[in-house]
């Protein structure tokens, strides 16, 4: 983080202060389980991010993608909601995985063919695993696992740091199924989801616009 901070203007260093800030916040609300104010500052992630990548010039299909994903966390917040907000998180991934391919995702997997063969197994896996105990949202969540896969998939393509953006951003919703499904779930299974779900989206947004500063 330093190092974007140290290159970047005034506006994209107090809007990455202020994301990290409530980030910071967020999960600390989470771990006390303070309900709505918690949903406050999880609203307010996502277009924090998507200010500072417009800010420093990024794309924006990376912008919208964090949008739609913070339309995702707003809607999931709401009893009866859910298949809207992973109807727009998947539109958060449509957008990431074109962005990805249009700059040359595939080149770079074509080079490590193994990446795609392992995700592909882990997502059989996980569906395998996760699908008795999802009653309705089996196809739904299948569906959409699919998707949060193929950005895992693509971002691997790009490098290091936005390739473990995608596998963070797949632990994190694989935490979620794995709560629906009524599988085992780790400690303080909540502040873990937003923790890797924050890092991954901010490992997406600042490899994008590193790889962008560079080739530039």
């Amino acid at each position: 983080m330093q190092n974007d901070v140290l290159r970047a203007g005034p506006l994209s260093r107090n809007l990455l202060a202020v994301f990290w800030i409530c980030s910071v916040v967020h999960l600390a609300l989470v771990a006390a389980d303070t309900g709505l104010t918690a949903s406050v500052t999880k609203a307010l992630l996502m277009p924090l991010l998507a200010a500072w990548v417009l800010a420093q010039g990024g794309p924006r299909l990376v912008a919208a993608a964090l949008l739609l994903s913070c339309g995702g966390d707003v809607a999931l917040e709401i009893d009866g909601f859910f298949i809207a907000g992973m109807a727009l998180f998947a539109g958060a991934h449509v957008c990431y995985v074109t962005y990805f391919l249009r700059e040359g995702a595939l080149g770079g997997l074509r080079r490590r063919p193994v990446v795609p063969a392992v995700y592909a197994v882990v997502w059989a896996g996980l569906v395998f695993l996760l699908w008795p105990g999802l009653g309705d949202l089996r196809l739904p969540v299948a569906g959409y696992s699919l998707l949060l896969t193929a950005t895992a998939v693509t971002a691997a393509g790009l490098g290091p740091r936005i390739g473990a953006g995608g596998a963070l951003f797949l632990l994190s919703d694989t935490l979620i199924a794995f709560d629906l499904a009524g599988l085992p779930l780790p400690p303080m299974n909540g502040l873990v989801v937003m923790a890797t779900y924050i890092a991954a989206q901010y490992l997406l947004a600042s490899g994008i616009v590193d790889r962008l500063r560079a080739s530039g």
